[in-house]
């Protein structure tokens, strides 16, 4: 017997499952229902991704090592990279997304250009799931309806996840991102050669942050805001490109592009023999609102797991093998998440609170702790000085954020 798998989205996330998948001789099914999709994405990986996951230098639109930080008060901070190698990679997704899945059919994931509306649970222990889609390999909108009978399902579908309705995973809280790709005069887009820009302020954000993403030739100018103020969002779009008029002027909109991001995991990221990972399971994070990496990462952990639990294909895991790869998960990046949600909740509450963060982004050690957590996603704990240090600042910080807020 050989093992099915059907892995439904072909993002970052299914894309990395599939691979590793395939390379396990495990037989695989790729689903993707628009292979030129261009997801709306800020588009920033960290340096560690790149080599973890064998990306080649084109995926790479822009090499980012100056990050500036901008204050409801307009006030400034510069951050710069000081390792000539070091970099937050640009990318557009409809490139990595299109190099990622390509990689995985030619290492031999079957690729189905089909939407799945329909999984069919089964009703007794080790029969088969039952995927129904319709194929678009014809070139047909609509498709022609098929069928798959597969023994595992891996949900990489999105934030709007099908297979995670299906199995009746539970709803997340979610914010809505909402962004312009802008292409800019050349002297303009000079300025955005290897940097980008995170404005914070009520005016373009009440709880998270606004951005401008340099790309291979525009720059992505954009805010993200909770569901509750989803109504808010074009008033707060209309904000960053108040914030950033100067910068961006003479700009045309080349393409406008929304999208649900996750705020914490699924209540049930595992069940039966199914299994949701990327924004599916709700790995995107607080704070930085960060999702490629995290996104790829599980996939490769969730079908890892699959490969060892199934003895590389030769049995079916159970729900309980399954599970193994949400405790690891939690184990290795569960900190990550709690820290990161604790500096959204101190941080991005008022103008106040936002002053005081972009007054501690000017010192260097919490630079340098930033970039090797972001770079690298190690943490790697402050002596107790330079902790001691850190946490006397923010505290001066905060105090001194009511005073320099507008």
């Amino acid at each position: 017997m050989t093992l099915r798998v059907a892995v439904v989205g072909s993002g970052p996330a299914g894309s990395s499952a599939a691979e590793t998948l395939v390379k396990a001789g495990i037989e695989t099914y790729l689903f993707e229902r628009k292979l030129d999709n261009a997801k709306p994405c800020g588009g920033a990986i960290p340096l560690c991704m790149v080599s973890e996951f064998d990306l080649p230098p084109e995926i790479i639109d822009r090499r980012v090592r100056k990050m500036k930080m901008i204050s409801p008060s307009n006030r400034e901070v510069d951050i710069n990279l000081e390792n000539e190698d070091e970099y937050i990679g640009m990318c557009r997704r409809e490139v990595l997304d299109g190099f990622m899945r390509d990689r995985a059919e030619s290492l031999g994931a079957n690729l189905i250009n089909g939407t799945v509306h329909k999984l069919e649970i089964p009703t007794k222990t080790g029969d088969p799931y039952t995927i129904h889609y319709n194929d678009h390999s014809g070139g047909k909108a609509v498709g022609t309806a098929k069928t798959l009978k597969v023994d595992l399902v891996i949900g990489a579908d999105g934030a709007n996840s099908r297979v995670a309705k299906a199995i009746d995973a539970g709803d997340y809280n979610y914010a809505i991102a909402f962004q312009e790709r802008i292409r800019i005069p050349e002297d303009k887009m000079a300025y955005y050669e290897d940097r980008a820009e995170m404005y914070v302020g009520n005016d373009v954000s009440p709880d998270f942050y606004a951005w401008v993403f340099p790309k291979y030739d525009h720059v992505a100018v954009g805010t993200g805001t909770m569901k509750v103020n989803q109504a808010m969002i074009k008033k707060l779009q209309a904000g960053i490109r108040a914030r950033a008029a100067q910068r961006i002027e003479g700009g045309k909109i080349i393409k406008v592009e929304a999208h649900p991001i996750p705020e914490h995991p699924r209540p049930r990221r595992v069940v039966g023999r199914v299994a949701l990972v990327g924004d599916a399971a709700g790995t995107v994070t607080k704070s930085s609102g960060e999702g490629i990496y995290f996104a790829a990462k599980s996939g490769r952990m969730c079908a890892e797991t699959i490969v060892e639990t199934s003895n590389a294909g030769q049995k079916i895991p159970t729900e309980d093998d399954l599970k193994l790869y949400i405790k690891r998960w939690d184990k290795q990046y569960g900190m990550t998440y709690l820290v990161l949600d604790i500096l959204q909740r101190v941080f991005y509450r008022t103008d106040a609170s936002r002053e005081a963060f972009v007054e501690m982004c000017s010192d260097l050690d919490v630079q340098r702790m930033t970039f090797d957590s972001y770079l690298y996603k190690t943490v790697v704990p402050a002596n107790p000085l330079v902790q001691m240090k850190i946490t006397a600042k923010t505290l001066g910080s905060l105090l001194r954020g009511h005073a320099l807020a507008p």
